[in-house]
């Protein structure tokens, strides 16, 4: 059976490759700090969560002195990726489309017919699975067609991680938070609030309050997996679900994609808002998040509108 642990060893396999080529390179803060990512990754599930933490602090010790630079690997030439650009135009984003079709039909395929009668992957685990896959037969089918130098991707994967920093774990790390924070009680605290807050029975407004604590979370914490833990122990579940009978797909599903409209709005969330304005150079360095203002509040409002009206309406 493939399991979510292979989806590790694919992840810590590759980081270890990037801790390997920054050693090469003697961009040795590069390599240790993938290197531990890497150990995590490989290691993670058969250590103690003492060494779990020795790890990240390890990895956070060396960020904050500064450890980590950018680096300039070569790869293809400009004048080859010139020629790829002006001979295939769109058609370069062609492998890309590999990973979420993987995915997508991969599911499906495992769900509607005989083949998930094998129990090849874990149960619950298969789209993730086939999104590990998805990205294996992407990078073949692009190497084949492209006929890159055999170093490029792994290079150019360094060049991109590099550029990105310590935010590239960012996600992770903040979902761990949340589950620090779940376990604290953060969310028992913030449910006995609600209840003196929210009328009783009044199913809009708990929904309401539901999804602007997931957009405020998030902007505090950085990512909707950080505020999802605390606000489903808080309201999620007590009062959306346990005690109003809502449906706990829609609950789950579009209660993050509310956390998300607060991503879009969040310098917390760097990975996504200020890297991506340092990579472009942009002047203001907010400028990421001003743009994405105006999507993040109307979408905030549909999600709210989707989880009373599916959730609840036709739901019940």
């Amino acid at each position: 059976m493939i399991t979510y642990e292979w989806l590790y060893i694919l992840a810590g396999g590759f980081f270890a490759i990037w801790s390997a080529f920054s050693f090469r390179d003697r961009l040795f803060g590069n390599g240790a700090f993938w290197g531990l990512l890497a150990a995590s990754f490989l290691l993670g599930s058969h250590l103690t969560p003492f060494a779990n933490g020795l790890l990240v602090l390890a990895m956070v010790g060396i960020a904050g002195v500064g450890g980590l630079k950018r680096s300039d690997p070569p790869t293809t030439t400009l004048e080859e990726r010139t020629v790829f650009a002006a001979k295939l135009g769109n058609k370069l984003f062609f492998p890309a489309l590999i990973v979420p079709l993987t995915a997508v039909v991969g599911t499906l395929l495992y769900n509607y017919t005989p083949f998930g009668e094998t129990g090849l992957f874990e149960e619950r685990r298969e789209t993730l699975i086939l999104f590990g896959v998805g990205v294996l037969a992407a990078l073949v089918a692009a190497m084949a067609w492209l006929r890159a130098p055999l170093a490029a991707a792994p290079e150019e994967g360094r060049r991109l991680l590099d550029s990105i920093g310590w935010a590239a774990i960012l996600p992770q790390m903040l979902a761990a938070l949340g589950a620090v924070f779940a376990l604290a009680g953060v969310g028992d605290i913030i449910g006995n609030i609600a209840n003196q807050v929210i009328p009783e029975g009044s199913v809009l407004v708990t929904v309401i309050v539901f999804a602007l604590g997931m957009a405020l979370f998030t902007m505090i914490m950085g990512n909707a997996f950080a505020a999802f833990p605390v606000m489903a122990a808080a309201i999620g579940i007590p009062l959306l679900i346990e005690q109003y009978g809502g449906n706990p797909a829609v609950i789950g599903a579009v209660g993050m994609l509310a956390g998300f409209c607060g991503t879009l709005m969040t310098p917390m969330a760097a990975n996504f808002n200020i890297v991506p304005a340092a990579l472009l150079e942009l002047k203001n360095q907010n400028g990421v998040i001003l743009q994405q203002i105006g999507t993040a509040i109307p979408l905030w409002v549909c999600n709210v509108a989707i989880i009373y009206i599916g959730g609840f309406l036709l739901w019940n």
